[in-house]
């Protein structure tokens, strides 16, 4: 696949990724008041006076189908603004997600206040421990976005090679970048993720319990299968670096002084013993695909990713390690 074919890819994939999150969040906001609807009054406390605590007691109330819209009409304002005013939709993450993650937290927290009570007069003060952990996470999801959305397609920039030696000009500095993913890992990981966070919601909106006993090993599962989804494999004059997942965290590096050879191989699931992160008899390998990859030996240990161009990245990477130990 071309360039240009990968980054429309790419492209597609956050598009898509997106338009599953709003679904997802949309979904959401109407499912809580719904699945509590036989345990909630008519009308709804949602607004608090005094703050929040024990001394914040409901001051404004809605009813049950307002209470209803009014979040999905904000999210959906959210979603029609991201998509107007931003260029090309390349900073919608940072504005989305965040916005996701608190409309969702504000909804749990309102229908927990209001659950068994027969007049909104009678609703409990909002919690301020899970609406300041609803503020952190929606900081977090911000971050998040950023990174998503400074993302670009990453092309390699090298002259091309045929050996597993390149030649480097006198005062010139190459770099090789190459970024591999597995849509079917990175599905696993969204479901996961989709269900903890989910059974988390449902737990502050005090539907489910205990809900940390299901959200803990699910979000565990759900960030570790992300991490191994995808990699970023990254050649300079300091050695190798890949990271792992979307964001490209965590990181991994070999300093070019310490890289014995680098080759460029084929393998395939059923030699390393499945996908992901595996250890085997050949080493270690972040294996998203079957077929090409880029193998170091490094102290002694072996290790190989799942990257396209790897004859080019390997190439590199010897004569780098070569102009290293010349110059020592």
């Amino acid at each position: 696949m071309s360039g240009a074919g990968k980054a429309k890819g790419k492209a597609r994939a956050r598009v898509l990724g997106l338009a599953g999150w709003v679904v997802g969040v949309a979904a959401v906001l109407a499912a809580l008041p719904l699945s509590a609807s036989g345990r909630l009054p008519d009308r709804m406390a949602t607004h608090w006076g005094g703050g929040v605590g024990d001394s914040g007691a409901p001051d404004g109330s809605m009813s049950f189908g307002q209470a209803l819209s009014f979040p999905l009409a904000i999210w959906s304002v959210l979603v029609l603004g991201a998509a107007v005013f931003t260029v090309t939709r390349a900073r919608a993450a940072t504005v989305l997600l965040p916005g996701g993650v608190f409309l969702a937290g504000a909804q749990a927290s309102v229908v927990r206040a209001n659950l068994d009570d027969e007049d909104w007069r009678q609703a409990d003060p909002l919690d301020g421990r899970v609406l300041a952990a609803v503020i952190a996470v929606a900081v977090l999801a911000a971050f998040a976005g950023a990174m998503i959305d400074r993302r670009g397609p990453v092309a390699a920039v090298s002259p091309a090679a045929d050996g597993p030696v390149m030649d480097i000009p006198a005062g010139e500095r190459l770099v090789w970048l190459a970024r591999t993913s597995n849509p079917w890992l990175l599905l696993t990981a969204a479901v996961l993720g989709a269900v903890a966070a989910v059974a988390a919601v449902a737990g502050v909106g005090g539907l489910l319990a205990p809900a940390w006993q299901l959200v803990a090993p699910l979000g565990i599962a759900s960030l570790a299968v992300l991490a191994c989804s995808s990699v970023r494999a990254r050649v300079t004059g300091q050695g190798l670096e890949v990271g792992f997942g979307p964001l490209g965290w965590p990181v991994r590096r070999w300093a070019a002084a310490d890289i014995e050879s680098a080759r460029a191989e084929h393998r395939m699931p059923s030699q390393v013993g499945g996908w992901g992160y595996r250890l085997s008899g050949l080493g270690t390998t972040v294996m998203l695909r079957a077929g090409e990859c880029l193998g170091v030996r490094s102290r002694g240990k072996d290790f190989a990713v799942s990257v396209d161009d790897a004859a080019r990245g390997a190439a590199l990477l010897n004569s780098l390690a070569g102009a290293t130990c010349s110059t020592s």
